[in-house]
C-alpha cells in the first residue's frame, strides 16, 4: 500500500497526470543467460503482479488520449512491446490475461512468418555456438578480430561488441558482417522467433492492440526518406490488412530521438494516420508532451522495492515536448 500511495503522489491524474509507459521486447521462456536483465516468464509473472497493483493500466491509445485532454486517472501506465517475437504470443500473452492487463504489441511485419532480425542472427550466433573463441580473421567481420567466448559474461562482452560494430552500418554491410559472426559460430539460427500472422490476429482478437513498427525496422534517419515513408505505411497497410482493423499506433525503431528518427518521421508518422507513437527516449509523458514521441521507461532492477524506487525517479524525467 506504501508504494501505491508513493505512486499516486508521483503521478498524479488531470491535468498534472503522468503516464507511465513500459517497454519490453522479449519474455522468455526461461532465464536466458546471455540477457539476465530480460524477464523469463516468472519474472514477468511477478512484474505483472506489481504493475497490477501500483498502476491504473490503460490501453496506449486510450491513455495518450485522455493524456492530451487532462482526463487520465493517477497512476496512469500502459505496457509495450516491441518487434513482435514469437514468445510474445506464446510468453507474455498468457501472462497478461491471467491478470487482467492489456498491452500493446508493435510487429515489424517484414519478419513475420519465419524472418529474423538483423541483431538476433548475431545473438543466436553467441548464444548457441560451442566455440569457446571465434576468429573472425578474413571475413566481413574481421574489424572484431577474435572474439573470447569463454564463459557467458565473455559471451556478453562479445555481443555487445558485435552489435555496437554493426548497428549503424549501411544495411548490406551489415547483414554481411553478422552473416559473418553467424557463419563462423557455426550455428543455424532459428526460423521461430517472430510471430507468425496467425499469432498477430490472435493477439487482436485477445483484445490486445497492434501497433506499427515499420516493415524491416531500418534506422530511419539512415534511409532516405522516400524509403522511410514506403516503411512507415505499408508496414500500416500490412497490419490492417492482418487484423482487419485501424492500426494507429507506432514505435520508432530503435527509437532515440534525433539519432535514429527526426521531426521529418513525425511528419510522416502523422501523415500517415497514426493518433500516437512512441521512442525510447526515458522518462514519463505529461499534458505537454508530443504525442506522436511519448517517451518509454522499464526498469532493470530485480527487487520489488528497487523497482518501484526507479519508478519514482522516472516521474521526473520527461520526454519529446509537443510543438
Amino acid at each position: 500500500m506504501m508504494i501505491r500511495a508513493a505512486m499516486a503522489l508521483a503521478k498524479p491524474g488531470g491535468a498534472a497526470a503522468h503516464l507511465q509507459v513500459f517497454i519490453f521486447h522479449r519474455v522468455h521462456a526461461r532465464p536466458d543467460p546471455l540477457f539476465p536483465s530480460e524477464p523469463d516468464a516468472t519474472r514477468f509473472d511477478r512484474l505483472c503482479t506489481w504493475l497490477r497493483h501500483w498502476f491504473h493500466v490503460l490501453p496506449l491509445d486510450e491513455a495518450a488520449e485522455r493524456l492530451q485532454e487532462g482526463r487520465l486517472p493517477a497512476r496512469a501506465a500502459a505496457i509495450t512491446f516491441d518487434d513482435g517475437y514469437r514468445d510474445n504470443h506464446d510468453v507474455a500473452l498468457p501472462i497478461l490475461q491471467r491478470h487482467g492487463l492489456t498491452a500493446t504489441f508493435f510487429v515489424a511485419t517484414g519478419f513475420l512468418n519465419g524472418g529474423r532480425m538483423w541483431n538476433d542472427d548475431a545473438i543466436e550466433a553467441l548464444r548457441g555456438t560451442k566455440l569457446s573463441r571465434l576468429d573472425l580473421a578474413g571475413t566481413a567481420a574481421e574489424s572484431l578480430g577474435a572474439l573470447d567466448l569463454g564463459d557467458w559474461p565473455a559471451r556478453r562482452r562479445a555481443l555487445s561488441q558485435v552489435l555496437t560494430a554493426a548497428k549503424y552500418l549501411p544495411a548490406t554491410e551489415r547483414a554481411a558482417f553478422v552473416a559473418a559472426v553467424l557463419g563462423a559460430s557455426q550455428v543455424r539460427a532459428s526460423d521461430r522467433l517472430m510471430m507468425d500472422d496467425a499469432q498477430v490476429v490472435a493477439l487482436h482478437r485477445a483484445g490486445m492492440q497492434i501497433g506499427g513498427h515499420t516493415v524491416h525496422h531500418p534506422i530511419l534517419r539512415r534511409i532516405g526518406d522516400t524509403e522511410a515513408r514506403e516503411e512507415i505505411c505499408s508496414g500500416k497497410a500490412a497490419l490492417e490488412a492482418l487484423i482487419q482493423a485501424p492500426v494507429t499506433l507506432f514505435a520508432y525503431p530503435n527509437g532515440v530521438p534525433d539519432v535514429d528518427y527526426d521531426a521529418r518521421h513525425v511528419a510522416m508518422v502523422r501523415e500517415a494516420g497514426f493518433t500516437a507513437a512512441v521512442s525510447t527516449s526515458m522518462g514519463c509523458g505529461d499534458r505537454h508532451s508530443d504525442p506522436l514521441q511519448l517517451p518509454r521507461f522499464t526498469p532493470w532492477d530485480a527487487s520489488r522495492t528497487r523497482y518501484a524506487l526507479r519508478l519514482l525517479q522516472a516521474a521526473r524525467w520527461r520526454g519529446q515536448r509537443a510543438g
